[in-house]
């Protein structure tokens, strides 16, 4: 099986984010990377369900979460007990996963530099902490692509302004890792439209002045 066989599919699901006493409406991005036989889906947003329809029957080998806030994690638990796939989060958000899924453990941990292969496509894991502390994005070299959670969006930085988040950190980890990937790579959000790496890094300054 070779890489070109691995394309990526996206749906949104709807539902509600929820941290610190404070509850919003969000549309969530789900990516799905596989081919016609095996996938993974990164971030279980909301609706089991539709996600499962999105698979349609195909394997699925992991649920990936780029971190643990509920609105990413809500639907893990259930589609994993639909497909028996496993559930992987970096551990550093094991504290945010418990406020969503107290009894429930993920199966598996995310480390930095590990890789995850799925219909012959290789996606490293680059630990990027700020958004929360066990953010994660998954780079896909021979798809272009990186899949960045909530650790960077078109215009800027995801939010630091709740629990477990850190502005500083988010700035170092989008500098240090994901503007020294290629300019042409596409950046696939946790929400909202997509970006480049290279769109997003002339403005790296204007962020930190932001953000202060």
């Amino acid at each position: 099986m070779t890489s070109a066989s691995a394309r990526i599919d996206h749906l949104t699901t709807s539902g509600t984010f929820s941290l610190d006493g404070g509850t919003w409406e969000v549309d969530n991005n789900v990516w799905i990377v596989g081919d016609d036989t095996e996938a993974i889906v990164i971030d279980a947003a909301h609706d089991a369900d539709a996600i499962l329809t999105a698979l349609d029957g195909r394997t699925l080998r992991a649920v990936v979460c780029t971190h643990a806030h509920n609105d990413h994690i809500g639907a893990a638990p259930a589609l994993a007990a639909a497909t028996g796939a496993p559930i992987l989060l970096h551990p550093d958000d094991l504290p945010l996963w418990k406020h969503t899924h107290p009894g429930r453990a993920p199966d598996g941990e995310l480390t930095d530099g590990q890789t995850l292969t799925v219909a012959g496509t290789a996606l490293t894991v680059l630990h990027t902490p700020g958004h929360a502390p066990g953010a994660v994005c998954l780079y896909a070299p021979e798809l272009a692509t990186v899949f960045t959670g909530d650790t960077l969006f078109a215009g800027g930085p995801g939010a630091t302004g709740r629990s477990f988040s850190h502005f500083p950190t988010i700035v170092d980890s989008i500098r240090d890792r994901l503007l020294t990937l290629p300019p042409d790579t596409a950046v696939r959000t946790g929400h909202g439209d997509g970006t480049t790496i290279g769109t997003e890094a002339p403005h790296l300054q204007e962020w930190i002045t932001r953000g202060h």
